[in-house]
């Protein structure tokens, strides 16, 4: 297609401004609303300015007006499907079986930054303590974790009255759901640091949990170890990482990188999506709190320590297929709303 630069602007421009225009009002107010006409204008906005962009696309010369008009197009798109999802009341089931996935696996790049960046603390902690066993008295805050690793065993090990561990574990229930769900938080809120606050935090738990696993292999108590973080850990390792996710995500929308949203209109649109990944972590640090207190407490001979790896186990496994799996297929309602 062969046309007029200089006209092609000249023409439509105004429209491109008037588009402009209306989002910057959507997105500065939350509580505006656009009427019938209006919504109207907005999509024969927006599909003229998709048209222009096609035919934008036969001049090379032009990539910084492509790039405007593709983030232009991408907010508008974004202000249409907003508008038709909101008369929609909340659903529970349905967020947790397909929104929270499905929010996971869009923003899967900074999950695995999350991970990475605890790995690299674990090695670090895990290297320390193998070349200085007195390093553990830096590196672990807690002062249970320093005890000699076969000192704790056996304290573990030793029978216990029912009736006392029966009111632990009631207090330890809201004690593990109060203290990792602040955690939780404080590394997603740190986000607000463009990114570094949290990657300080992922960084620091993973020297913490490196140092504490060399400490017990190194002491030959890896099997008690794995049984006695495993059952909870399953749930509460990731659900911490999903946390820096969650504050990656928003450290990202504050640098912006390449985009030509303004910072609101970034935060605004990341926001739904940071709330979902810290929601979804809240129910399965709660998950991971009653298992901690009403069974990885329990030791052998009590509870052999087979079983409560092969509890953990499980759940690892199957918060991995939901993680891949639960909310690909679309449901009977979304099939009608498409």
């Amino acid at each position: 297609m062969i046309i007029d630069l200089e006209r092609f602007l000249r023409e439509e421009r105004p429209y491109w401004n008037e588009l402009e225009q209306t989002l910057n009002r959507l997105e500065a107010d939350v509580a505006y609303r656009l009427d019938l006409q209006q919504a109207q204008r907005l999509h024969y906005l927006y599909e003229r300015c998709a048209t222009d962009l096609s035919k934008l696309s036969t001049f090379a010369s032009e990539p910084e007006l492509r790039r405007y008009l593709e983030s232009l197009i991408a907010r508008a798109y974004g202000e249409i499907h907003e508008v038709h999802r909101s008369p929609h009341r909340f659903r529970p089931i349905h967020w947790a079986v397909r929104t929270f996935p499905r929010t996971f696996r869009r923003h899967a790049a900074t999950f695995w930054l999350s991970f990475a960046v605890t790995m690299a603390g674990a090695i670090l902690g895990g290297a320390a303590v193998s070349y200085d066993a007195d390093a553990k008295g830096v590196l672990m805050p807690f002062p249970h974790l320093r005890i000699d690793p076969k000192e704790r065993v056996a304290e573990e090990e030793k029978e216990k009255d029912h009736d006392e561990l029966q009111g632990v574990k009631a207090m330890g229930t809201s004690f593990y759901i109060v203290n990792n769900t602040r955690v939780a938080l404080i590394t997603m809120a740190l986000g607000a640091l463009w990114g570094a606050g949290s990657i300080l935090v992922l960084f620091s738990n993973g020297v913490m949990m490196g140092a504490v696993t060399m400490d017990y292999i190194n002491a030959g108590e890896a099997k008690f170890l794995t049984a006695w973080l495993l059952p909870h850990g399953a749930l509460e390792i990731p659900a911490i990482l999903l946390a820096g996710q969650a504050g990656l995500m928003l450290g990202s929308a504050l640098i912006g990188w390449d985009s030509r949203l303004s910072t609101r209109a970034r935060l605004r649109n990341i926001a739904p999506d940071a709330l979902t990944i810290i929601g979804g972590v809240a129910i399965m640090l709660a998950w991971a709190a009653f298992v901690e207190a009403w069974l990885s407490q329990y030791h052998e001979p009590v509870l052999p320590y087979a079983v409560k790896i092969a509890f953990g186990t499980v759940e690892l496994v199957l918060l991995i297929l939901f993680f891949i799996f639960a909310g690909r297929k679309q449901s009977k309602d979304e099939l009608v709303e498409s």
